[in-house]
């Protein structure tokens, strides 16, 4: 059995500014091209499908066109809702959608049993679990002592009952605890969502969603598909992939992960303003990807987003890292004394505000501007 494992499209999402539709839907056209390549027998999309609980009507349309391709290929489809779904919103037309061999799971409902699948090695069993709160379970499952995410997942798991001389397989929405996280995710403080990865061992696979980074947790059975695109500039590292998993006969497990090529990269570069604006130095590169600008000038340079927009379009941060932002000198009155003129008073303030001192041309100026003040009274 061949599937495609997805996860974390947040459809719809902004950032800092920019939409990102048009991001998702070329990203959204690579994959559909790479699923048709690869042939798989099964999709698995494991949730947070859109980025708001009420995504946009733009948002849903690039769903929908993208689910309409997907079941025109006559593939198994599996859709759970995410944290950051609308499950009532996702739910709708569901049961319309499995006559197109879309399953979708949207509210977290208690049931036990999974959905069949089956190959030459015989039957394997996919099970669905919605990001689920303690909240959810205790509702359907009054009487158990249920206060935790872990628990939530234990009970949840524990009622499927299941058979593990078959191979098994889950698509859920959680933390689990040693997942290497980004800025872009929504995490509790303090670990409080956390789940441990020993609740997912009955599984021959995890397919699981909710962290942005592609990674496994300890072995290949525990996989997170991450984001098909950066969301976040302390993702601007990762390798976001396509995530191509083969289940054989029981234990014999394959995964197989393809680049993506986003239509902008997300990235950081850094230098003095002189050093941006010459084309010696940015002529070739990728002018147009998502970045984030720090500026190493000793003086800010005024409108530099603006200047430097002409050259970069798309940029999203920027920010200073000189002699003042790494130091934080606090600026207070206590050095204040009568016997200090004002220029003497603005040479200390300079001076604790920029961690050098006025220059020469500076100090000229300033005391014919000071000059020119007192004379005026």
């Amino acid at each position: 059995m061949k599937f495609i494992h997805l996860a974390d499209l947040h459809i719809g999402k902004r950032l800092n500014g920019f939409s990102l539709l048009d991001d998702q839907k070329y990203i959204l056209t690579q994959i559909l091209k790479m699923i048709t390549d690869n042939n798989p027998d099964a999709i698995f999309i494991a949730g947070d499908i859109y980025d708001t609980p009420l995504p946009p009507v733009e948002a849903v349309r690039v769903f929908d066109k993208f689910l309409t391709a997907l079941a025109a290929l006559n593939l198994k489809i599996f859709i759970i809702s995410g944290n950051h779904d609308s499950a009532d919103r996702l739910a709708f037309g569901a049961n319309l959608l499995v006559k197109s061999n879309v399953y979708i799971a949207a509210a977290f409902t208690g049931d036990p049993f999974p959905l069949e699948l089956h190959d030459q090695y015989g039957k394997i069993n996919i099970y669905m679990l919605p990001f689920i709160k303690p909240i959810h379970a205790k509702k359907i499952w009054p009487n158990e002592e249920i206060h935790t995410y872990e628990d939530a997942v234990r009970i949840a798991v524990k009622k499927m009952d299941i058979d593990q001389s078959l191979r098994n397989i889950i698509i859920a929405h959680q933390f689990v605890t040693g997942a290497k996280t980004s800025d872009s995710e929504e995490i509790c403080v303090g670990g409080l969502d956390n789940i441990s990865a020993d609740l997912l061992t009955p599984f021959d696979y995890a397919a699981m969603g909710h962290i942005h980074r592609p990674q496994k947790i300890g072995f290949d059975t525990i996989r997170y598909a991450g984001t098909p695109l950066k969301y976040s500039f302390s993702e601007a590292a990762h390798k976001k992939v396509l995530t191509i998993v083969e289940l054989k006969e029981k234990g014999d497990l394959h995964i197989n992960l393809i680049p993506l090529t986003p239509l902008h990269d997300m990235r950081e570069i850094s230098g003095s303003y002189a050093e941006l604006v010459n084309r010696n130095n940015y002529i070739g590169t990728p002018v147009d990807d998502y970045l984030s600008i720090t500026l190493t000038d000793e003086t800010e340079i005024p409108d530099a987003i603006g200047k430097l927009r002409t050259i970069y379009p798309n940029i999203m941060k920027i920010n200073y890292d000189n002699a003042q932002t790494r130091t934080n000198n606090p600026i207070i009155n206590n050095d204040i004394t009568l016997a200090k003129s004002p220029a003497d008073l603005l040479e200390s303030f300079y001076l604790l505000q920029n961690n050098h001192p006025l220059s020469s041309k500076q100090q000229h100026f300033a005391n014919d501007l000071i000059k020119q003040i007192w004379e005026a009274k």
